[in-house]
C-alpha cells in the first residue's frame, strides 16, 4: 500500500516552525512520508534537520517588508522563482495535504499549491494575522487560528479556532536535569530570559546591567540569540546560552519565572507549563505591532504582566520582576483554567478531513 504524504513548510523565525516541529513526530509515528520546503539558509532548515526521516527542499524566497528598499524590486521575482520551484516539488512529491505555519516562505509554497490542486490549512498563531498568511489566505482552504479572537479576522466559512499547539515533549522535562545543565541550584528561583530566535539586544543589556540587583532574589538563565553571549561575565547564579533546543523541556521545567518577547508560540507554550511571564513585546518600530496585541490579551487574562519596550531601563525591569513574584501565585491560578491538550488532536483531524 502507497504510503500517505505530508508536505510542511513555514520559517524565517523559530515561531514559524515550533508548530511544524510538534505535528512532525505524531505524522512520523502514523507512518507518512513527510517533505518541507522552507529557505536557503533560514533557522527552519536547522530545526528541521534534527528529523532524520523528513524531506528538506530549500526554495527561492523574498522577504515581506513593510519599509522602502530597493530589494523590494527584486522580491517579487524571488517570489515567482520560489512558486515555480515549490510547483515542481509539489508535482513530484504529490503530498495529499500541506501545512503552512506562515512566514515569507509559505507564500510561494501555497500559491503552487492551489495551482497543483493540493489543499492547504494555513495556522495563524498571532491574534492578528500576519502579512505571509493575509497574502495565502485566499488559496487555502483552512485557516486555523490559535487566539479565539483572531476569528474575527478571517473569513467564516474558512475559518477555525483550534488554540495553540503545544509540543509533547516540554510537559516531560526534568527539573533536576534543567538545573544540573545550568549549573544552577535550588536556592533561588530561576528566572529563565528568552529574547525570540534572534535575542534582543536591548533585553539582553538591560538584564546584564541589571545583574547585581536581580541576582540578589533569582538565578538567572539567559537564552541570549546567536552571537550575543558575553563572555566577560562571569557573575555566581548566572548563565548564558545562544540558543536551546534538545534541553528546553528541561530548562523549562527548572523555571520558576520567565522574562520574555511575545511571540504567540512561546507565550502559549509558557502558559501551558503555567509559567508567570513578564512580557516585553516587539515595538511597532520594529514589527507590525503582533507581538504588543498578543501581549495585552494576555494581560488580560491575568496570564502575564507587560513592560512596554520604550519603557524597558534597569530600573523598570527590576520593579516590575519584583511585582511578577508578588502576582506569580494569581497568575497561576488562572492559568489553570487553559487546557491545551486537544488543539494538536483537532489540527491533526482537520488535516486528515480535508487531505482526503
Amino acid at each position: 500500500m502507497k504510503k500517505k504524504r505530508i508536505l510542511f513548510t513555514g520559517g524565517g523565525t523559530a515561531g514559524h516552525v515550533i508548530v511544524n516541529l510538534a505535528l512532525i513526530p505524531v505524522y512520523q509515528k502514523k507512518g507518512w512520508e513527510i517533505d518541507y520546503i522552507g529557505s536557503h539558509n533560514g533557522i527552519e532548515r536547522e530545526l528541521i534537520g534534527q528529523f532524520d526521516d523528513v524531506t528538506y527542499h530549500p526554495i527561492s524566497t523574498g522577504k515581506l517588508r513593510r519599509y522602502l528598499s530597493k530589494e523590494n524590486l527584486k522580491d517579487p521575482f524571488k517570489v515567482m522563482k520560489g512558486t515555480m520551484q515549490a510547483f515542481r516539488i509539489i508535482g513530484k512529491r504529490k503530498p495529499s495535504i500541506i501545512f503552512s505555519k506562515g512566514g515569507f516562505v509559505s507564500v510561494p509554497v501555497v500559491m503552487a499549491a492551489k495551482l497543483r490542486g493540493v489543499p492547504v490549512a494555513i495556522h495563524e498563531s498571532d491574534y492578528t494575522p500576519g502579512l505571509a498568511n493575509k497574502l495565502s489566505i485566499p488559496f487555502a482552504k483552512k485557516v486555523l487560528a490559535t487566539f479565539p479572537e483572531t476569528m474575527n479576522f478571517l473569513p467564516e466559512k474558512k475559518a477555525e479556532y483550534v488554540g495553540a499547539v503545544i509540543r509533547d515533549e516540554l510537559f516531560q522535562g526534568k527539573k533536576e536535569k534543567g538545573l544540573a545543565i545550568s549549573g544552577l541550584t535550588k536556592e533561588k528561583p530561576v528566572l529563565l530570559v528568552m529574547g525570540g530566535s534572534g535575542g534582543s539586544y536591548k533585553m539582553n543589556e538591560t538584564v546584564r546591567a541589571s545583574l547585581p540587583e536581580l541576582l540578589s532574589s533569582f538565578q538567572i538563565i539567559h537564552i541570549c540569540g546567536k552571537d550575543k553571549v558575553d563572555t566577560s561575565i562571569h557573575e555566581k547564579g548566572y548563565v548564558q546560552f545562544e540558543y536551546v533546543n534538545e534541553e528546553l523541556k528541561d530548562i523549562f521545567a527548572a523555571t520558576d519565572y520567565v522574562l520574555s518577547r511575545a511571540g504567540s508560540n512561546a507565550i502559549f507554550e509558557f502558559l501551558a507549563l503555567r509559567i508567570p511571564m513578564l512580557l516585553i513585546p516587539l515595538s511597532k518600530e520594529a514589527s507590525r505591532g503582533d507581538q504588543i496585541i498578543n501581549a495585552n490579551s494576555f494581560v488580560e487574562k491575568r496570564y502575564a504582566r507587560v513592560l512596554q519596550e520604550e519603557g524597558l531601563t534597569k530600573e523598570t525591569l527590576i520593579h516590575e520582576l519584583i511585582q511578577l513574584k508578588e502576582y506569580a501565585p494569581m497568575m497561576t491560578d488562572h492559568m489553570k483554567a487553559y487546557k491545551s491538550e486537544k488543539s494538536r488532536d483537532r489540527v491533526i483531524e482537520i488535516l486528515e478531513e480535508i487531505g482526503k
